[in-house]
């Protein structure tokens, strides 16, 4: 898993079969101080993150295992908003 920002939205009109009314962010990778840290994902979400917030994302097979017995060609997908973290011994967290 790994922390990110959503800056984006992704439409669609033609999916893969299992991906119907599935939305789909672009979502940048943060460290912990909120500083980009990687190449920007596509990640699908059930839960209504908005752009702006900053996420939980889960990739791989643990991805495609909240989809059920569905076989859903997804690598990332949303798992929770972030509303604040705490590093201890740090200044920083969640806006």
């Amino acid at each position: 898993m790994f922390l990110g920002k959503v800056i984006g939205s992704v439409w669609a009109t033609q999916k893969e079969a299992g991906m119907e009314n599935l939305k789909l962010m672009v979502v940048q990778p943060i460290d912990w101080r909120g500083t980009d840290a990687g190449q920007t994902v596509i990640a699908a979400d059930r839960i209504g993150a908005g752009i702006g917030e900053q996420v939980i994302v889960s990739r791989g097979t643990p991805a495609r295992i909240l989809f059920s017995n569905q076989n859903v060609p997804i690598d990332a997908v949303i798992v929770g908003i972030v509303d604040s973290y705490e590093v201890p011994g740090a200044s920083g967290g969640a806006d």
